[in-house]
């Protein structure tokens, strides 16, 4: 897609390696239906597509087919008696710009994808306040408009309170650090996908959906709880020889890279319970050869976030977990697999 200036924001339009590309259904099918939404305005690059398909044999004899039959009909309309042909009435033409819907798939798409329109059309101005609002809430994702947020606050500050008002001290650092990184699994969870966004569907057939849009909505969560969890952590007392209140970090990108890897195979949802789940049994066997106690699960778990080998091979992960993911990004294209 080549980009062209205009009207404060980068509107595209489609190149002829992307016509020809689209042609031989070998686009991905949000880039095939942004293609086709565009053309619905664009007349250089409707005339730019229609030369690629018509270029193709196999389309060129189905088109010609078609152009026959339609000719054929409207002759035989047009030399009917009168009274006699069917009546037609067009139906009336829905005004560009307008709806709930269009208003929304104009701020899911954001500047890269916005198709050419007739000025004065019931379109909001491109700086309005309300409109970039718009933009910036949707791309969050459900996670901030939901339970999610309040699970998080609830949890950094149930650890203080545990701390300093339930007398806890020292040992609610490593409780928090354990249940740390699974909050951005829950918020990947309720971020993106069909069972938690009812517009689900509307926001991956736009070029901004898939992997970008699940990225974008994930780095949201992450900026959220990792700031919030942190100086949580930093404002406990500290633990005996125990972790530093940072030591969740590369933890947590590490299960929340995973869970988008494994995402790829068996959808985000699934993906992120499964970490989760892998990881409670982590915490659970890792008291295994302990004296039972209450709080020994927790207390001996600090020790997978403890030391230099540790956050090593938690870094490790995520950098493959991370390349897993770069392989498998074409997956997030399909409706039924995100």
């Amino acid at each position: 897609m080549t980009a062209t200036g205009g009207d404060g924001m980068a509107p595209w339009h489609v190149s002829g390696e992307l016509a020809r590309r689209y042609a031989a259904n070998a686009l991905p099918e949000t880039d095939a239906w942004s293609v086709e939404k565009h053309v619905e305005a664009c007349g250089e690059c409707a005339a730019e597509v229609s030369a690629a398909v018509r270029a193709r044999r196999e389309t060129a004899a189905v088109l010609a087919g078609v152009r026959e039959g339609v000719l054929a009909a409207v002759a035989a309309e047009a030399g009917a008696p009168d009274g006699a042909g069917p009546v037609r009435r067009s139906a009336p033409r829905p005004r560009s710009g307008t709806g709930p819907v269009r208003r929304l798939l104009r701020a899911v798409r954001g500047p890269g994808s916005r198709t050419r329109r007739a000025p004065g059309r019931g379109r909001p101005p491109v700086g309005a306040p309300g409109a970039r609002g718009g933009r910036l809430l949707w791309a969050a994702g459900p996670a901030l408009r939901g339970p999610w947020l309040l699970a998080l606050v609830l949890v950094a500050v149930g650890a203080l309170a545990l701390a300093y008002g339930a007398g806890l001290g020292g040992a609610a650092r490593p409780l928090l650090l354990v249940v740390a990184p699974v909050l951005p699994l829950a918020g990947v969870v309720v971020s993106y996908g069909r069972h938690t966004d009812p517009m689900h569907e509307i926001a991956a057939a736009t070029p901004s959906g898939g992997l970008r849009l699940l990225l974008t909505r994930t780095a949201v969560v992450l900026g959220v709880s990792i700031p919030a969890l942190t100086l949580a952590g930093a404002a406990l007392p500290p633990s005996a020889a125990g972790p530093g209140p940072a030591a969740w970090l590369l933890p947590g990108l590490a299960m929340t890279l995973a869970a988008l890897a494994l995402g790829s195979y068996v959808g985000c949802r699934t993906g992120a319970s499964s970490v989760a789940a892998a990881w409670a049994v982590a915490v659970v066997l890792s008291a295994g050869a302990s004296p039972p106690a209450v709080g020994a699960p927790v207390t001996e778990a600090a020790r997978y976030f403890a030391g230099p080998s540790a956050q090593g091979a938690w870094a490790a992960a995520a950098l493959l977990c991370a390349a897993l993911l770069a392989a498998r990004r074409r997956s997030f294209d399909h409706l039924e697999t995100s």
